[in-house]
């Protein structure tokens, strides 16, 4: 179908060609890889720059992923991360995905002083470094750095959290979570993420800080994640103000 008679509005041309390539992409399978622009241009009857921008419109989105020198493919679904008080375990089974994870490193050491404002502790105290590898359907979704007061939940050994949720844990120590704040930034994969993650090195990615804590206002974590750009999405719930 020729989708250049349509309107001569590039911004129609460009909503006309989106359809065309949605409705391709219902065809095909994650992974598979489309024709050529040029291929694709003259299938479409459009100019190649009018294309190029429908599709950089769905590269932004998360359905094509643009490999340079390769081609252009079908991507991975991101999964919308929306912003509640919950874990990592808790928000892939809400959404039908099968969670799991991998206990990198588990160490004790003295919090330092970073550290230590983070958790409201003294530079000298205690707390456990656990770095794990998330997964949803098997599949990596992100790095996860926790620190906690070694205090909170002495006894923790590294197989506890071995494909188990931490809030899980602290609900069954009897620690209720009250509060929680959020710093989401987009960062890029480091050698040692890229390599744990299987992706390119400098791959766009969220870096997701949060410190919660109970009804006291002690914090009881501090939590340092590294998401996946191309898996994730952030989804935000807005609302108009009071009046």
């Amino acid at each position: 179908m020729s989708v250049a008679k349509e309107s001569r509005n590039g911004s129609t041309k460009r909503q006309a060609v989106r359809r065309e390539l949605l409705a391709m992409l219902e065809g095909l399978d994650v992974g598979d890889s489309l024709p050529s622009e040029r291929r694709l241009a003259e299938d479409l009857g459009v100019s190649r720059p009018t294309l190029r921008q429908a599709i950089d419109g769905l590269v932004a989105e998360g359905l094509l992923d643009r490999r340079h020198g390769s081609g252009t493919y079908v991507a991975e679904p991101r999964i919308a991360v929306s912003l509640t008080m919950t874990s990592f375990t808790e928000d892939m089974i809400r959404r039908g995905m099968r969670p799991g994870g991998r206990v990198l490193s588990f160490r004790t050491e003295t919090a330092g002083a970073r550290i230590g404002r983070r958790l409201a502790l003294s530079p000298a105290e205690e707390v456990f470094t656990i770095r794990r590898l998330r997964l949803a359907d098997d599949a990596t979704m992100a790095i996860e750095t926790l620190y906690m007061p070694r205090v909170l939940l002495p006894g923790l050994r590294r197989q506890d959290l071995e494909g188990r949720s931490f809030y899980d844990l602290l609900r069954g120590e009897g620690v209720a979570i009250a509060s929680g704040t959020e710093t989401i930034e987009p960062t890029v994969t480091t050698t040692e993420e890229a390599a744990d993650l299987g992706v390119p090195v400098h791959m766009p990615a969220f870096l997701i800080q949060r410190v919660t804590r109970d009804g006291d206002g002690r914090p009881l974590e501090y939590v340092r994640s590294v998401y996946r750009g191309d898996r994730y999405r952030l989804e935000l719930d807005l609302r108009p103000p009071p009046h």
